[in-house]
């Protein structure tokens, strides 16, 4: 369990260190957000029911909603969210490549498993940072709980209705089959800052224990559905942490950069600007 040495203060008080470790733990969770939320724009009118049209729409506001909250504690870094979202190379981008894989043509069995793993992980992850040594880290994880916690419960709603029934129990442990060594790649480190990030305090606890939470609670569930949890399997390569993606990625970076470059933008426009903390 990692613990906090002390309070590390605002951006100016960091050390070169010290910016280094908040850095690449905001950035992990700026780039799962965004791109998990570029994914479920794909469901928006596809969805099986009005119903889960209208939740998986509000999950992608909401994970857009908290990538800025997360990339705006970056900019006070002294970035700007152009360099980190649309004038970066593809390759520039941490996210778990659970979150960058498209979707089964019409399989909702797909977008539900992944948005369980997915979900299942983001609640273990804020948990460990609600007493995180970073201030700003701290108080926004409150302000993200409680929407992530819906969409936990979204998810397992689906797993329960689809359990119930022969055909989508088939399609939910392809889903699972296959989705399981991607979600791994949620717990694989960011290069060697992880140490930092534990010895600061700005998560408390670390990649590993997480990961055992995760699959504690993943096995839990699914298995009393009547699922099979692949527990043997290795998170999938490329993992997305060490900036390697698969081309699906690629292609979603530039169908997500489109408009800015088509328009010859050289800044972002923002409609209301995140608050400080």
């Amino acid at each position: 369990m990692a613990t906090m040495e002390s309070d590390l203060g605002g951006p100016a008080d960091l050390s070169e260190d010290e910016q280094r470790a908040v850095e690449a733990q905001l950035l992990r969770l700026a780039d799962d957000e965004l791109v998990q939320a570029e994914r479920y724009t794909f469901w928006q009118v596809r969805a099986p029911t009005l119903e889960s049209d209208l939740s998986i729409s509000n999950n992608a506001q909401d994970e857009l909603g908290h990538a800025r909250l997360w990339y705006d504690a970056v900019q006070q870094l002294g970035y700007s969210e152009e360099s980190l979202i649309y004038e970066s190379d593809p390759s520039d981008f941490q996210h778990s490549t659970l979150v960058e894989l498209p979707f089964a043509e019409g399989d909702w069995a797909d977008a539900i498993v992944r948005a369980y793993l997915y979900d299942v992980a983001e609640d273990i992850r804020l948990s460990a940072l609600e007493d995180s040594s970073y201030e700003i880290i701290r108080n926004r994880t409150s302000r993200i709980q409680g929407e992530e916690g819906y969409h936990l419960e979204h998810a397992e709603s689906w797993l329960d209705r689809m359990a119930l029934d022969e055909e989508a129990s088939e399609r939910v442990q392809a889903a699972i089959d296959e989705l399981y060594p991607y979600a791994l790649t949620l717990f694989e480190p960011v290069g060697d800052v992880e140490a930092d990030i534990d010895r600061l305090g700005i998560r408390t606890m670390t990649l590993d224990e997480m990961r055992t939470e995760w699959e504690t609670r993943v096995e839990s569930f699914l298995t009393e559905l009547g699922f099979d949890v692949p527990t043997d399997a290795a998170p999938a390569t490329p993992a997305g942490r060490d900036n390697e993606h698969t081309d699906h990625w690629h292609d979603l970076h530039d169908e997500m950069t489109a408009s800015y470059r088509n328009l010859g933008r050289d800044e972002a426009t923002l409609i209301m600007a995140a608050d400080d903390e």
